[in-house]
């Protein structure tokens, strides 16, 4: 018999999770910039816009992710709640035709938010880097005591989400991004988003400090 549990969100995102604060996510990144810093290694990050993530989630490919998650029941339940949506804009006494609405989770419900979660699940992760999300604000973190080597890693894994937004057909904004790198001595390498490099805050910023 197939299971009716739920499937349980990834450990790196914290929205609309019971116990998991913001503050909570928060720590958990400043803790591995602070132990980066106190095992002398170079902490590069990359803050991530993802452009309009809740209006971007494609119904298509949600029904399909939800389909091996749920029993058939729950699934076409989801899947009715999902199809055959419609929209219009009326100004002043004009209407314009219905159009279908191919995108987006129904903002203010009680499934958005969950929805949200189950479709942005499997969101690439890598074994050389933290990843960091609350609802849609996303921060990657790879320490290395070889910048290049630190670079490098978030560079990899940034191809990663690279290909899974592409594929899902969300956006990540490259110039509401931003990389950081956190060292005692200042040496960064550029990263990028579509080939376009992203704005690293860090070389306009005094070198953040870290006091024993």
């Amino acid at each position: 018999m197939q299971s009716t549990t739920p499937p349980r969100t990834t450990d790196h995102q914290f929205g609309f999770r019971q116990k998991h604060a913001t503050i909570e996510q928060v720590h958990r990144v400043t803790n591995a910039i602070t132990e980066a810093l106190e095992n002398h290694k170079y902490c590069t990050a990359e803050f991530l816009d993802i452009s309009q993530a809740f209006d971007k989630v494609w119904h298509e490919g949600l029904i399909c992710k939800l389909r091996p998650l749920f029993p058939a029941s729950i699934h076409r339940l989801l899947r009715s709640y999902l199809e055959h949506r419609y929209f219009l804009i009326k100004y002043r006494e004009a209407y314009t035709p219905l159009h279908p609405v191919l995108s987006g989770v129904p903002q203010g419900s009680v499934l958005g938010p969950l929805l949200y979660l189950l479709y942005t699940a499997d969101l690439p992760t890598t074994a050389d880097s933290t990843t960091a999300t609350f609802a849609d604000d996303t921060v990657v973190l790879t320490a290395h005591e070889n910048p290049v080597i630190a670079t490098h890693r978030l560079q990899l894994h940034l191809h990663e989400i690279q290909l899974w937004v592409n594929k899902w057909r969300m956006k990540a904004n490259e110039t509401k991004s931003a990389q950081v790198t956190f060292t005692l001595t200042l040496r960064s390498l550029t990263l990028y988003i579509y080939g376009a490099p992203i704005l690293d805050v860090s070389r306009s910023h005094t070198t953040t400090q870290h006091s024993r």
